[in-house]
């Protein structure tokens, strides 16, 4: 497993034994946090009392640069921190559990290439003190604050309760899964066989439509690349949550179509525009 490059935060304490039943939920990592001296920053977001999402990033020339996509859950008596990378660990996510100890917070991967830990020690309301960990000694140790919060005062038009409803962050933005489709290794010439699979793919489509799970879809012109189209889920938990909710439609499945999986950031207002659907088209494909 390629090492888990740490471009910003990663939120954390201490590598003592496992005290799940012992440790609160870390709320208290809502927020954005910046490294001290340097475009460097996590933010976290809150779900619910038992979930924060967050993502890892940087900035240059103010454009938002994201290295890593983020989550904390609590499943039953454990916290789990996940972290998935832009670019490596084959596209998988890596867990964390979370230990406590003196005031520090751990989390804890043996398995993992780098880091093995990741400590998070608050020094102050808005100020931590981390450290990014190997077994091997191998260490990194930084200092990050809280920064304050976006207003409404840089958006008089901001709404609340559309963001609420949307799952936009501070920055109006939310997570999605990317799905690449490529002409697939299966090259048969059976038209009939051919025509049922994308029928089929046409109605997993709508089906995932209606469901809130697909936002947009549409088709490649001609191209050297075999690209035919692509997806933006949306409210996927994870990369395999995408994959299991297309794993049988029966283009892909028979490999007709290839598909690739990638997070995507971007404007959580997309899925806005399918209520106008509808009202444009004439005719039906």
């Amino acid at each position: 497993m390629k090492t888990i490059v740490i471009a910003t935060l990663l939120f954390c304490w201490g590598a003592a034994q496992p005290l799940f039943s012992q440790v609160s939920f870390p709320s208290f990592l809502e927020g954005t946090w910046k490294v001290d001296n340097k475009e460097q920053y996590e933010q976290w977001d809150r779900i619910n009392e038992h979930e924060l999402k967050g993502l890892s990033y940087t900035l240059k020339n103010g454009q938002k640069i994201v290295s890593e996509y983020l989550k904390l859950t609590k499943i039953k008596d454990k916290v789990v921190y996940t972290a998935l990378v832009i670019g490596q660990n084959h596209g998988k996510e890596v867990n964390f559990e979370l230990s406590y100890q003196d005031s520090t917070y751990s989390f804890i991967n043996e398995a993992h290439d780098f880091p093995n830990y990741i400590r998070y020690t608050p020094v102050a309301t808005d100020r931590l003190h981390i450290v990014v960990e190997g077994k091997s000694g191998r260490a990194r140790s930084f200092y990050a604050s809280r920064i304050a919060p976006t207003t409404t005062e840089g958006n008089p038009n901001y709404d609340q309760e559309l963001a609420k409803k949307l799952g936009a962050d501070d920055y109006g933005m939310k997570s999605y899964i990317f799905v690449l489709l490529k002409t697939g290794e299966n090259k048969t010439t059976d038209k009939q066989f051919i025509n049922e699979c994308f029928k089929g793919h046409m109605e997993n489509i709508n089906r995932l439509v209606k469901n809130g799970q697909l936002i947009v879809a549409g088709p490649f012109g001609k191209n050297d690349d075999n690209f035919r189209g692509l997806f933006i889920l949306n409210n996927m938990a994870s990369t395999d949550a995408a994959k299991h909710i297309l794993e049988n439609d029966p283009a892909i499945k028979n490999g007709l179509l290839e598909a690739s999986f990638y997070p995507w950031y971007g404007s959580a207002a997309l899925a806005e525009y399918l209520s106008q659907v509808d009202k444009i088209w004439k005719k039906q494909h």
